[in-house]
């Protein structure tokens, strides 16, 4: 069969599909408004896959080309910038608790089996009234904090007074950070990453001249059971509430109100981070979602359309399929004290995502919540008891049965 006979089943067994991949091509834009807005979101995506890549032996290649692999078909599918994130709580978790990759991508498939049954039966309404805001603000807080401390410890645990690495060092990323907290033009974390590149190939240069082209291909190794059963109670159950508000719920309500006539809904949402989720949990990559963080960044930094992720997508794959063989070993290299300040800056965001409760029981519910998830050192505990505890207090100030 001729690959134009290929290509006419596909199109008859699919016109739907296919129709909709080559409107939302039409209108892609490439322009430099685009590519700054790319930018937009790698505050988030660069700390915590080299955080994964140097504390847990997450393969950064691997990750890199699947996350560049998701923004491509996320263009394709929407014709918005919709980001293409690591999933915060396993992030947060799998590096303060030194989870392996295979618990990693268990976390990530747990989650993506999750929402992608509430997006099907339409329970992922049920969840958004269900859950109340200040348990998941809570958690939110919790997870950031864990974030922050664990990049303070990383710039502590240097040793050093000066150097390539070491307290001065940390404290100059620190200050870039300040002076481009407000850039548009700029990401603080693309030039921290820069620069962590160059003290890294300072500091180790045999990690640079070990730099070669080539790239291993991923290879199929999925989860075992024993590592579904360790990471869905440490990481998977704290993640589901914020992906589901968060990922799903938040981002389809800030797609509609910036792009009211090409919003993204709930239901394609939920089944596109389970498909990223699935795929990549079989190949060793890292748990991603769509974060209203990401698209708010994105459009922030200039993105109007799915070009922005487009061309993020296949730069991401470039790197990874160029460098893909040797970028490992150089992330190792990288120094602990710039990667220990983008993860700090990124637990403050994400901790900082938790300010706003209108009411005092509302901040009560938000201490309470992220004191027991950092107290009791289980995240997924903390918010269950959180939970708990939001219901009695309804109890206590209304009278009235909680939903």
């Amino acid at each position: 069969m001729r690959l134009r006979d290929l290509t006419d089943v596909a199109e008859e067994a699919s016109p739907g599909l296919l129709a909709r991949v080559r409107a939302n091509l039409r209108e892609a834009r490439f322009n430099r408004h685009e590519v700054a807005g790319s930018l937009g979101d790698l505050g988030t995506f660069l700390p915590l896959l080299v955080g994964m890549a140097a504390q847990n032996g997450l393969d950064f290649a691997t990750g890199l080309f699947f996350a560049g692999f998701f923004n491509l078909l996320t263009g394709l599918l929407f014709a918005i910038p919709l980001a293409v994130q690591p999933m915060k709580a396993i992030a947060a978790v799998a590096i303060t608790e030194g989870l392996t990759p295979p618990q990693i991508a268990a976390a990530g498939a747990s989650v993506g089996g999750v929402i992608l049954l509430l997006g099907l039966t339409g329970w992922i309404e049920w969840l958004h009234r269900a859950v109340p805001r200040g348990v998941v603000r809570g958690l939110q807080l919790a997870v950031g904090l864990s974030l922050l401390v664990k990049g303070i410890e990383m710039v502590r645990g240097t040793q050093a007074w000066w150097g390539p690495d070491s307290y001065l060092t940390g404290l100059a990323a620190a200050a870039v950070v300040v002076l481009l907290i407000s850039s548009r033009k700029l990401p603080a974390a693309l030039v921290l990453f820069a620069a962590g590149v160059a003290l890294a190939a300072l500091g180790h240069p045999e990690a640079v001249r070990a730099m070669a082209a080539g790239f291993d291909w991923p290879q199929w190794s999925p989860p075992q059971w024993s590592d579904f059963r360790k990471s869905f109670p440490a990481a998977a159950l704290p993640q589901i509430p914020l992906t589901t508000l968060n990922s799903v719920i938040a981002v389809c309500a800030l797609s509609e109100k910036l792009f009211p006539d090409r919003g993204a809904g709930p239901r394609e949402v939920s089944i596109s981070v389970a498909l990223m989720n699935f795929v990549a949990c079989g190949f060793g990559g890292m748990p991603m979602c769509h974060g209203a963080g990401g698209l708010a960044g994105q459009h922030r930094f200039g993105a109007r359309s799915n070009g922005a992720i487009l061309f993020l997508g296949a730069a991401k794959m470039s790197v990874a399929v160029v460098f893909g063989a040797t970028l490992m070993a150089f992330c190792q290299a990288f120094p602990l004290s710039i990667l220990g300040v983008m993860l700090a800056i990124s637990g403050f965001e994400l901790g900082m995502a938790a300010a706003g409760g209108e009411r005092r029981s509302e901040f009560l519910v938000i201490l309470l919540t992220a004191a027991l998830c950092l107290g009791l050192g289980n995240i997924a505990a903390g918010f269950v008891l959180g939970w708990g505890l939001a219901g009695l207090l309804t109890l206590a100030t209304s009278g009235r049965r909680p939903i």
